[in-house]
Order: structure tokens, then sequence, then C-alpha cells
């Protein structure tokens, strides 16, 4: 039975090359970063120069590059770091109601700690309003958080045009591109961000691994305190592998951007016609503003997790949504927000392709994909019911 792949928006596999460079700082160049020694000057000079390939990626500087555990770390950081130290500016804060939840659980905490939170909405194609984000801001406005791409859906936000209604007003714009980086250009002064969150295990790097930028002069408390790591805005000793990892995946990512997104661009719709031409299968997300890779459609009368088992048993690794929510039984918050009822979204599937996803691979989806979606209906009520009517 073939296997693929087609969850890379959860995980990435680790490049064999990323692999290679980690290695040799588990052993022989093990040591601490914050060492004076022979051994932590290895490793300092090792993060040194992933800060500058990761700060190239973006336009940013090595200094305003700091690294985190993660995306959710990142996020937490930048909201919470932000907000305690604008305190005496205001508390007021815009968000979009599709977010990640390291960004909505976030804003749910400042909320219980004296914060207020304004949740725009969005269209039928996930996109936020311009006019609503201008709206949004007040005199007490201290920042503005949306991602630049959603990681269900796939659509793509107009972060510039953000940024520049941030900067008329004087508010930082604090971007999550954990989904974004390394598959579209993004330049941090371009685009006006002051503060972006990225993640290595979504760009064929290690897990537990990612980083923050910061704009210079931008206000941010630290979250945690305990030593001089980072600068003290992310005290602990240095993930000096991960770190490396990260810097190498960076460094491939920048180099294959072009090849990748024509590869995988060419591939979704492909796949996305192929879908579609089943009766009943809708495509969430705008239709052109989206991820290269990502392809998410509600199949009517089937529930999706029947049909990611389903397609599991031929072995086709799909998701319903975030990763970080597989666990849960409601809706997806994403396509509610976008207009779907529960029973549409309760049907989605997301499938998101790779570097190494094959014209095989999304020929044998598209084949097997009617099959399983006729099989399941016909164990539905409901489309039993409606064909009998007709």
């Amino acid at each position: 039975m073939r296997s693929i792949y087609l969850d890379h928006a959860a995980t990435t596999p680790v490049h064999p090359e990323v692999i290679a460079a980690m290695l040799q700082y588990f052993r022989p160049l093990y040591g601490n970063a914050s060492s004076v020694h022979g051994f932590g000057r290895q490793a300092r000079i090792a993060i040194d120069k992933a800060r500058e390939t990761v700060a190239k990626a973006i336009g940013a500087q090595p200094n305003e590059i700091y690294f985190t555990s993660g995306g959710t770390e990142s996020d937490n950081i930048a909201l919470m770091g932000v907000a305690e130290a604008q305190r005496d500016k205001g508390r007021h804060i815009i968000t979009s109601s599709i977010e990640h939840h390291a960004i909505l659980d976030t804003c749910a905490y400042l909320e219980k700690a004296g914060f207020e939170v304004t949740y725009l909405p969005v269209n039928a194609d996930g996109l936020v309003s311009l006019t609503d984000v201008n709206a949004a801001i007040r005199p007490d406005t201290i920042l503005i958080s949306i991602g630049h791409a959603n990681n269900e859906v796939g659509t793509i936000q107009p972060i510039a045009e953000i940024g520049a209604i941030a900067k008329a007003h004087g508010v930082y714009l604090h971007t999550d591109a954990v989904q974004s980086f390394g598959t579209l250009p993004i330049d941090v002064n371009e685009m006006q961000i002051d503060l972006l969150s990225l993640s290595g295990h979504k760009i064929y790097g290690p897990k537990g691994i990612g980083a923050l930028y910061v704009r210079r002069g931008t206000r941010v408390h630290p979250i945690q305190h305990g030593g001089g790591q980072e600068r003290k805005l992310r005290p602990g000793t240095e993930n000096v592998p991960g770190i490396v990892g990260l810097a190498k995946a960076v460094e491939l990512a920048m180099q294959e951007m072009a090849a990748r997104t024509e590869h995988m661009t060419r591939l979704r719709d492909k796949l996305i016609a192929g879908l579609m031409a089943v009766p009943e299968v809708k495509l969430n997300g705008h239709p052109e503003k989206r991820l290269p890779g990502n392809v998410n459609v509600s199949v009517k009368y089937v529930e999706g997790e029947s049909l990611i088992l389903s397609l599991d048993l031929r072995g086709i690794a799909v998701s319903s949504g975030s990763a970080c929510t597989s666990g849960s039984l409601d809706p997806s918050h994403v396509l509610i927000a976008m207009g779907l009822d529960h029973l549409q979204a309760h049907g989605s599937l997301r499938l998101t392709l790779g570097r190494d996803t094959s014209e095989a691979d999304i020929d044998y989806v598209i084949e097997v994909f009617p099959q399983v979606v006729e099989k399941l209906r016909a164990m539905s009520p409901l489309y039993n019911r409606l064909e009998k009517e007709e």
C-alpha cells in the first residue's frame, strides 16, 4: 500500500542536511554557549552565525532575532511582553477571529489580566478587512496581531497594508508567520512588521525550536526569568543543536523557495480540481490568496474524522484542521468564523503538500478520494434520505 503524507502544515520531516548540521553539536561540539572556555565559544559562534542566517531571511538585523522553543512561545512573548511593557500607553489589543490558539488563548489570558481585545471578523474567504482594522484602532491600542497566513485554510492576509495602518497610528504590529515563513517572501521593513513569530519544524527543521523577531526599539518585557540568555528576553540554556538546525533549514528554504512554491502550487491546483470534481465538495479559503501547499475542503454529508480515518486506511495522511486542536470535538473556529455551519465545518478536510509530494501522490489521492466519499455517504442516513426525496 502507498504511504502519502499530506499534513505538512502540522509538521515536516527533518531535511537530511539539517540533521547533518545538527549532529556535531550533540557531540563533539556540545559546549554550553554561556561558558567562556573553548567548548562554549564554539557553541556561541554557531548561535551567532545562525542568528545572522535567520535575520537575513526576513530583512532584519541579527540583534533583532531571539531564539525560542517554537511558534507558541514566540507568540506568547510577543503578546504578553508588549502588553506588560505598554501598560502605561494603553490596554487594547486587536487580533482576528481566525488566529491560531497560541494567539487566541494568550489574548484570553490577557483579558483576564485587565486588557481589552477586539476580535476582527473575516469574510467568507477568511480575509480580514483593512477598513475594519483601521476602524478598530483606539487611542489606547498598543498592538495588532494578525497571522500572515492561516494554518487551516491557507488564506494569506494583507500584512503589508495592515503594517502601514499600524505605523500611521503608532501601534505595534505582530504577525504569526509560522505557516508562511520559508514559503512566502517576507521583508519586515517593507511590510512594517514590528514582531514576527516563526518555527523550525514547519520548514524541515527540528521540533522545539523557533524564533521571535523584535524590531529594534520595540518595548517588550520578558515573561520568564532566570538567566541572561537571549539578552534576557528568553532566558535559559540555548538549544544549540536546534538553533543550528533551524538556521540550516532557513538557508535551504531561502535557496529552494521559488522551486518549492512552483512545485506545490501546481500540484495544489491539480488536487483542488480533482477533489472539486466530487459532488457537494466546497473549497475553503481564498481561491488565489492562499499558501502554495494548502487545500482545505468541506465534504457534505460526511464527517471529517471518518474521512481522515478512511483515507489513512488507504495510506493517505491528512487532517481536519490545526494539529494543536485535533483532539477537540468542537468544529473549527476558523471555518465557523468564515460562515460555515457546524455540519460543514465538521466535514472539513485539510491536505497540505510539501517539497517531496509527487505527481503520483496527487494522482493516487484523486483516485481514492471519490471512492472513500461514496462509501461514507452510503452510510449516511441524511444523504440516503435526500437521495430518496430526489
